[in-house]
């Protein structure tokens, strides 16, 4: 991780750790690096998520580039995989966008895209690093006729709707009965219209964003009030969004949550029954359930494994062409048709399967065996987290686990990339087990390092 970066952006308090000030920063910074002297006027648009600072960060970014000369695009509330898809389709220098994904309101982020749609390598965000922190280049000042421009466009909602109707081309969803949590963000404006003119029948929920309920009780990140939505109102299906839609869990008709690993394992079940899963292999990362290991084993399906985070994952997927990765948490990537993980196309892919097959999710999901999986997320000082590496009590007690667990199980435990945590995972399939290990060593992470 960066001084600046971590495995998804800057991130941080909006107003307090990240500031206007260094918001700013980073706009001129950014455009200095992408563009590196080939254009006398780059091109570089900005899409935010709902919560309250994402106009007063956007509007802080985009006094940055035009100060350098850079012309900008604002696009409004809108998810973060559109704004990847955009930036390539408009033929923009790179773009911004203004989230916290699945974090509460009082944080806000920067995650910045190239001209082809990806996050930036680590290579790029350390000289935009270099440039704030340690002034290796001097912004220019561009002054009259130079400043960059600022403009509006209403087509951008519009034409990423459109992008992700073409991937369902010839299926017919009339009779689908869906729920919808829009987690009060920016699925909020794309959602409800997109599936409205796929035929579906949508049941709507948290998608009247107030600037402060963005994740609030809702989304992906607390499925609760969906799974009950879904039973009330008698659906096949319902699909939970973050904050910036990048990521979907879905619930079943029962009510049941169906989570990263499933939808992974059922869509690359019927790609490869297509015919067009390459090489027959799925990229998930070191948090994947035991279970769809076990499940790709038993239908034939290759696994390639990264570390946490969809950036690596996409790194792999690009590598070797693969076409579907992702992670539990629901940052699935089709290859196909999106450079980063989006949370809409993920649901449309899953509906897809439940028309082709005729199964209800339900019985696509229990194909797949969970292992009992126990997480621990300990909230420790930013001091702690930086010493988490070297602390050899920490370690004691990992690997004190590891010995009681043998291969009937295993133990993760890293530190967050996004938020001041250290994440204790355990895995088993005695859970009882699992989950007195996973709290002594979280005990013991918690003496060390708050």
């Amino acid at each position: 991780m960066g001084r600046l970066f971590g495995t998804d952006g800057a991130r941080g308090v909006a107003n307090s750790e990240l500031t206007c000030e260094l918001a700013m920063q980073i706009g001129r910074a950014t455009a200095m690096v992408l563009i590196d002297g080939k254009k006398k006027r780059p091109k570089v648009m900005i899409g935010m998520d709902t919560r309250i600072s994402s106009n007063m960060l956007a509007s802080a970014i985009t006094a940055g580039l035009c100060s350098v000369g850079a012309d900008v695009m604002q696009l409004g509330v809108i998810p973060t995989p559109a704004v990847a898809f955009l930036v390539k389709k408009y033929e923009y220098d790179a773009a911004v966008m203004i989230t916290a994904s699945h974090n509460p309101c009082e944080y806000n982020g920067i995650k910045i895209f190239q001209a082809d749609g990806y996050k930036l390598p680590d290579e790029l965000e350390e000289k935009i690093e270099a440039i704030i922190l340690d002034g290796v280049t001097q912004p220019p000042v561009k002054i009259g006729a130079d400043v960059g421009r600022l403009r509006t466009s209403e087509m951008p909602v519009f034409d990423y709707v459109c992008h992700l109707i073409s991937t369902v081309e010839g299926i017919d969803f009339s009779g689908c009965k869906v729920a919808l949590d829009c987690a009060n963000g920016a699925a909020s404006v794309t959602a409800p219209d997109l599936f409205t003119q796929l035929g579906v029948d949508c049941h709507i929920k948290s998608s009247i964003p107030n600037g402060i309920n963005i994740n609030r009780d809702c989304g992906s990140t607390c499925l609760n009030g969906l799974q009950h939505f879904v039973k009330e109102y008698k659906c096949d299906v319902g699909f939970a969004f973050d904050g910036d839609a990048d990521r979907m869990l879905a619930v079943d008709e029962n009510g049941e949550v169906v989570d990263g690993d499933k939808v992974i394992a059922i869509c690359a079940k019927d790609m490869k029954k297509r015919g067009v899963l390459t090489s027959d292999t799925a990229v998930v990362t070191v948090m994947s359930n035991m279970g769809f290991f076990e499940f790709c084993k038993d239908n034939g399906i290759n696994v390639e494994t990264t570390k946490v985070g969809d950036r690596y994952v996409l790194e792999n997927m690009k590598e070797n062409n693969y076409k579907i990765g992702g992670e539990q948490s629901g940052h699935v990537i089709f290859f196909d048709f999106a450079s980063t993980g989006d949370g809409q196309l993920t649901a449309l892919q899953l509906l897809a399967v439940m028309k082709r097959t005729g199964k209800k999710l339900s019985e696509l999901a229990a194909e797949m065996t969970v292992f009992p999986q126990v997480l621990i997320n300990v909230r420790v000082s930013q001091m702690g987290k930086a010493r988490y590496n070297n602390d050899i009590e920490i370690k004691k007690a990992i690997e004190s686990a590891k010995r009681e667990l043998g291969d009937s199980g295993r133990v993760l435990v890293r530190v967050s990339g996004t938020e001041p945590l250290v994440r204790v995972m355990l895995e088993g399939k005695d859970e009882e087990k699992i989950r007195i290990l996973a709290e002594e060593i979280a005990e013991v992470v918690k003496e060390r390092l708050i």
